[in-house]
């Protein structure tokens, strides 16, 4: 097996912003967030290695051994307190810790990492109060530069809130989310694009998921040994992340359920978890786990016309093609599971597809390819669902339709066909520019594109 070695790449502008937040006078306390796996600790361990840095991971122990593991990692990162030899005198609480830290050396910067932050608010509540007090008493006389990383999103999320004892005092929260195609192309190297999209749809851009695949293994290979293996790591993952996006009880898991299985409208949800789902369709579409999609040329603050689905890859994967099998793949039938998971996954990725056209269309849209002045980039349906189209650019005040495309989960597609379909359903929208440009994404090739925009998983998933 030759799973692609981990390394660093991507999260250039989330550097940039960190640097930003360094380079800013005196001290600075600040939140990186994100759900499970997403790399959060490998970008701060990245950010850190340049710099003068104590970088310490909670890990749930008892607070007088979570005191002394964080003693140790100062002594093993290098940093010297004057007066005092902590190998002889550990950390006796949160105010020795941090009063010792922010005293190291008043005249040099130094960064404080302390991630899985939430681990230690649950060993010790008081923590936020205890840095709030810390805080405001000593952020003008030192240059500690303090991080708090955390993955249980709603506990990190609730620390930005105005009754938080830290409302008010932090000077950066950074919410990471997966990576966009382009960015999970380059922890493919060794694929074809067309493979790559494959895998993205299936995965996701969560970076470790990413690392699980063996780019020197076929498709086959990679399910039987992730998926259709007792105990293997996606298998065993679905479980995990929904049993993490549950903080708060059973209803996000009920709700994912529900728009997995079709039921796509608040009406539809509500009556499936027989509860009031809105909070809870909130959160999970501020973590990316689901999306909430309304016709392009509406105003999604005031149209009713919205539809949820699953955005994130692998849980749309997990719950629509694996759950229904994870019983009978632990109990050994992945061998016989393992083709007809295959055979489905044309037909899962057409969603998947067409979302990666979208995004490609908003990285031409923010370069210019697509002209000037473009507002907005997205699905658009009538009512009746007469007309469907994949996506739609629109321009200006005005909002003009300037763009229509179509993407197709296909090998090749003809072109002009498409562009006739295309002009067809172009009629339903509201106000269309004279000059209405064609776009059409298909997986190898374009035939016959004449005029059209052609674009490939060459040009979504290209290196």
């Amino acid at each position: 097996m030759s799973v692609t070695p981990a390394r660093f790449v991507n999260r250039e502008d989330e550097l940039r912003l960190l640097a930003r937040w360094w380079d800013a006078p005196g001290a600075s306390l600040g939140l990186v967030w994100g759900r499970r796996r997403v790399g959060k600790t490998k970008l701060l361990a990245e950010f850190a290695r340049s710099r003068r840095a104590v970088f310490y991971t909670a890990a749930g122990r008892p607070l007088e051994e979570e005191l002394a593991s964080l003693t140790r990692a100062v002594v093993r990162d290098g940093i010297s307190v004057p007066r005092r030899d902590l190998q002889q005198r550990p950390f006796r609480d949160w105010d020795d810790a941090l009063e010792t830290l922010a005293g190291v050396d008043e005249r040099r910067k130094l960064l404080v990492v302390l991630d899985e932050f939430p681990e230690l608010v649950a060993l010790s509540p008081e923590l936020p109060r205890v840095l709030r007090s810390f805080w405001d008493r000593a952020r003008r006389s030192t240059r500690l530069k303090l991080l708090l990383c955390g993955s249980a999103v709603r506990v990190m999320a609730s620390m930005q809130e105005d009754r938080s004892p830290l409302y008010g005092r932090l000077d950066l929260s950074l919410l990471l989310h997966p990576f966009r195609p382009l960015e999970a192309a380059r922890l493919l190297p060794q694929l074809a694009p067309a493979e790559r999209a494959l895998v993205w749809g299936i995965c996701g851009g969560v970076p470790l998921y990413l690392e699980w695949w063996d780019e020197g293994e076929s498709l086959r290979q990679n399910l039987a040994r992730l998926v259709t293996s007792p105990g293997g790591l996606l298998l065993t993952e679905g479980h995990l992340v929904l049993a993490t996006e549950a903080e708060a009880g059973n209803l996000p898991q009920q709700v994912l359920r529900a728009i997995a299985g079709g039921r796509t409208k608040h009406n539809e949800i509500a009556d499936a978890v027989r509860a009031d789902p809105t909070r809870t369709l909130d959160r999970l579409v501020e973590l990316r786990l689901v999306e909430r999609m309304t016709p392009v040329t509406e105003d999604p603050r005031r149209t009713r016309r919205r539809i949820y689905r699953i955005q994130d890859n692998f849980l749309a994967f997990w719950l629509g093609l694996v759950d229904r099998y994870r019983t009978e793949i632990e109990r050994g039938l992945g061998n016989t599971i393992l083709p007809v998971l295959i055979r489905s996954l044309d037909d899962f990725m057409g969603l998947r597809w067409k979302e990666a056209f979208r995004l490609h269309l908003r990285d031409l849209a923010r370069n210019g390819t697509l002209g000037g002045e473009i507002v907005a980039v997205g699905p658009f349906w009538t009512t009746d669902g007469s007309v469907e189209l994949d996506a739609v650019a629109l321009a200006g005040r005005q909002r003009r339709a300037v763009l229509v495309g179509e993407a197709k989960w296909a090998e090749e597609v003809d072109g002009q066909r498409a562009r006739r379909e295309l002009e067809r359903k172009a009629a339903a929208l509201p106000r269309v520019d004279p000059l209405l440009r064609f776009a059409v994404a298909a997986r190898k090739s374009i035939r016959e594109p004449g005029d059209v925009l052609t674009i490939t998983a060459a040009d979504i998933f290209g290196t």
